[in-house]
């Protein structure tokens, strides 16, 4: 049996009619770059996060850019975020000429250590960003209480956690802007590259709806330097279309994930994911730890099963940004990066393939 990491195919099988008409409006109106389509998802998208402004940008890295940019992140500015992460949240920090500063990470979500934050706050901290990581939202409570006691501003990187919630609240809409990634493999996922910031402040979104768009007021009149980061029409009529089926496929996750978790319980030394109580928990990443990672991920290609790894060099350990932190700093993060494997993934995975995994993972972590 063969089972991908990933299948957008299958996705597309059950949708493929209706996104087929959508791009076919989009074409014929020509409202290519911006305009009508990008403005429904925009509304669409706050109202589903929960905050009265969306703005659709080109990408994630640009959500996060543009949302530090329009809070006057700017150089000799510090901004608090985690090592176990994809490079663009770090990244984001960079382009606004500020520097990254790295925290642990918690040992059970994988995401912020809330007890580490308030020690790593300088004069010069002008953010936070907790990071969502694979589904699942950081514990932003305690985070937000630290923020506002020092008057310091948090956006979450909710580029993994479509849907998610923290204690009934949407990922998103806590801080005071909420970044996503609408890449295509993500639970709600583009044709291409697209990228989404949320709030529920009007001023940063103006901020921000001027910034994607060379710094314009209105055209040629241009308030700011800016860039091009405008969301084009065929990926807000897309995404618009796939929006109503988000909480259907982030439920199938939850039921994959259910059925992993039944069939490897137990299993040692491999440790499943673990849902934290304050939240719940979407699964764009399922990542079990497993000892000699690199035998099994190989084992497991042989038996015809793909994987992933998320990720395999924390951030402070990238060539990019070796002068943010020593091996050996950020423990949890490293341990993670040396023993994290994701397997298959995806709404249309099905119970036979779960099934298959688990017996394949199973019988490689006897064999030790």
């Amino acid at each position: 049996m063969n089972v991908p990491f990933l299948n957008l195919k299958a996705q597309y099988d059950t949708i493929g009619r209706e996104v087929d008409q959508s791009i076919r409006e989009v074409l014929s109106s020509c409202s290519f770059s911006g305009g009508p389509f990008v403005e429904r998802f925009e509304a669409e998208f706050a109202h589903y996060c929960g905050c009265c402004c969306a703005v659709g940008v080109g990408s994630g890295t640009e959500a996060l850019w543009l949302a530090l940019l329009g809070l006057g992140v700017t150089a000799g500015d510090e901004v608090i975020t985690a090592p176990n992460s994809f490079i663009a949240t770090a990244e984001a920090i960079s382009l606004c000429g500020a520097a990254p500063v790295f925290v642990d990470v918690d040992e059970d979500s994988y995401t912020m250590d809330p007890t580490s934050v308030e020690a790593a706050i300088t004069s010069r901290t002008k953010a936070i960003i907790p990071v969502h990581l694979f589904g699942q939202m950081a514990d932003m409570d305690p985070i937000l209480d630290i923020a506002n006691r020092h008057g310091i501003a948090v956006v979450e990187d909710a580029c993994q956690a479509h849907g998610a919630t923290y204690k009934g609240r949407r990922a998103g809409s806590l801080g005071v802007a909420g970044c996503f990634s609408f890449y295509p493999g993500k639970n709600l996922g583009a044709y291409g590259e697209a990228g989404c910031v949320v709030t529920s402040s009007p001023e940063l979104a103006e901020q921000i709806r001027m910034r994607r768009d060379h710094g314009q007021a209105r055209k040629y009149y241009h308030r700011m330097i800016g860039i091009n980061g405008r969301m084009d029409g065929m990926q807000g009529a897309v995404l618009s279309t796939k929006l109503k089926y988000l909480d259907a496929w982030n439920e199938a996750r939850r039921t994959h994930a259910a059925e992993y978790d039944r069939l490897l319980a137990g299993i040692s030394p491999l440790t499943t994911p673990v849902e934290m109580s304050y939240g719940r928990h979407v699964y764009h990443i399922y990542a079990v730890r497993v000892p000699k990672r690199v035998l099994v991920m190989s084992a497991l290609a042989a038996k015809g099963i793909s994987c992933g790894v998320h990720y395999p060099v924390p951030i402070h350990l990238q060539d990019a940004y070796l002068s943010r932190g020593e091996k050996g700093r950020y423990p949890v993060t490293e341990r993670c990066a040396e023993e994290l494997l994701s397997l298959p993934m995806f709404p249309e995975l099905t119970g036979e393939q779960i099934g298959y995994v688990a017996e394949q993972l199973k019988e490689l972590t006897a064999e030790g």
